[in-house]
């Protein structure tokens, strides 16, 4: 999962700062003091990194030798990529779909059938275009700050980057000479941890992303573990939910427009708990899901979690396992895959850091009941993990206008196309 930053009551910076005074004594007449040399500066205490605040003293030794996954510095290659590993419910089909894609995160479709990926580490947005029968990889729009969220409305591509939210307008029409993105917004705090946002179009028209407290574990500002809604021009922000930690997977329930979204618990409380989450927002401005007080549901935090119940908070829908770093989500809206699928969301589970056994590493399904409440969470797609190491990782999900899946794999630089039956993947 994603790195945390430190603070948390008397701990919000692990470092201080000590100064020293230099003490001068008087010199005698018959024998005057040699300058006295100075003194040499204190050394700070060097900080940890931020995602190993919360950590305790009292770790096993294999978990003190935990520490985030960094992904190769360049793209996999197309034939050393994982899809021959990959495994799939029979009747089901993974190939690579384009290669390249430097750190492929959140993926997205234009009108006129472009498919764009944002990079949160390298800073890019990518278009994958059809030219000649065959698929391109272009960057067309660099030199940002974590711009992980993006999303289509109307022609215009939205970037939500970590401190502010811009957009390129008819982007489809202009992917050979883009222009740089012109900001919409940018009342955001600036904090790197947790601090790359997830956007999303709701059914009232306006932009809806997260800003993420700022830790691991703290008593966050009033500014942070949000989700908050915009005009598309930037204005009317407000704030629809609290007690959200990160949030870097949203989307909406094809019938009620209710929206759903996945949820990153903290780290270091043990490797088994507390879980990951995914959640509903059933009353905005209304709903709290409980960070920093409450885990999972039903954990107290036990730092923050004194004198506060549980029940206060909105519950999760379902539980998705220890640290597995849910990230993209989607209702399944295609008429490709079995009766079975449509409606059901499909989840990319990143996979584990803070387990000394990595957990998740898949593409899960939860399956729904008529009222919106999860029936059943299980794996759909596995293999990306191999003997306790990353073959790949999936970061999300996209639902084609034929019914196929893209899946972004942010570890390979790769999307991968699932089919099922004969629907097979033209051109690379």
């Amino acid at each position: 999962m994603t790195p945390r930053s430190v603070t948390g009551r008397s701990l919000l910076l692990a470092g201080t700062f000590a100064g020293l005074c230099a003490i001068a004594w008087p010199a005698t007449a018959q024998q005057p003091a040699a300058p006295a040399a100075p003194a040499p500066a204190a050394q700070a205490p060097t900080p940890p990194p931020s995602w190993q605040q919360g950590r305790s003293e009292n770790v096993t030794e294999g978990m003190t030798k935990l520490a985030p996954v960094a992904p190769p510095p360049i793209p996999t290659a197309a034939d050393k990529l994982p899809t021959a590993k990959l495994k799939l419910p029979k009747g089901f089909k993974i190939e690579l779909y384009a290669s390249g894609v430097d750190n492929a995160r959140t993926l997205r479709l234009g009108d006129k059938g472009t498919v764009f990926v944002s990079s949160r580490l390298k800073d890019n947005i990518h278009a994958i275009v059809d030219k000649d029968g065959k698929r391109e990889v272009k960057v067309i729009a660099s030199g940002l700050h974590r711009p992980n969220g993006i999303v289509l409305h109307n022609g215009t591509l939205y970037i939500a980057e970590l401190y502010q939210i811009s957009k390129i307008e008819n982007i489809e029409d202009k992917l050979d000479n883009p222009p740089k993105p012109t900001v919409i917004y940018s009342d955001l705090p600036k904090d790197e941890p947790h601090g790359w946002k997830y956007l999303t179009v709701g059914p009232d028209n306006k932009l809806y992303f997260q800003v993420g407290a700022p830790c691991n574990i703290c008593m966050p500002s009033d500014a942070h573990a949000q989700i908050r809604r915009i005009n598309f021009d930037g204005t009317g922000a407000e704030v629809v939910a609290r007690g959200i930690r990160q949030i870097v997977g949203m989307d909406w329930h094809p019938v009620t427009k209710q929206l759903y979204f996945t949820e990153h618990s903290r780290d270091w409380l043990s490797e088994d708990f507390p879980q990951d989450k995914l959640n509903r927002l059933a009353n905005p401005g209304k709903d709290n899901f409980g960070f920093p007080y409450c885990h999972q549901g039903n954990l107290p935090d036990p730092e923050f979690g004194w004198g506060r119940s549980c029940d206060e908070f909105t519950k999760p829908l379902a539980l998705l396992g220890p640290h597995a770093a849910p990230l993209g989500m989607r209702f399944y809206t295609g008429n490709m895959f079995p009766a079975e699928y449509r409606g059901a969301i499909l989840i990319a589970r990143h996979g584990s850091w803070n387990r000394t056994k990595k957990f998740g590493g898949d593409i899960a399904i939860a399956k729904l009941n008529k009222d919106g409440t999860v029936k059943s969470v299980e794996p759909f797609i596995t293999g990306f993990i191999e003997n306790n190491n990353y073959l790949g990782r999936p970061a999300d999900v996209l639902v084609m206008k034929d019914g196929s899946l893209l899946v972004s794999d942010d570890y390979n630089g790769a999307v991968y196309r699932v089919s099922y039956g004969s629907g097979r993947v033209a051109g690379r």
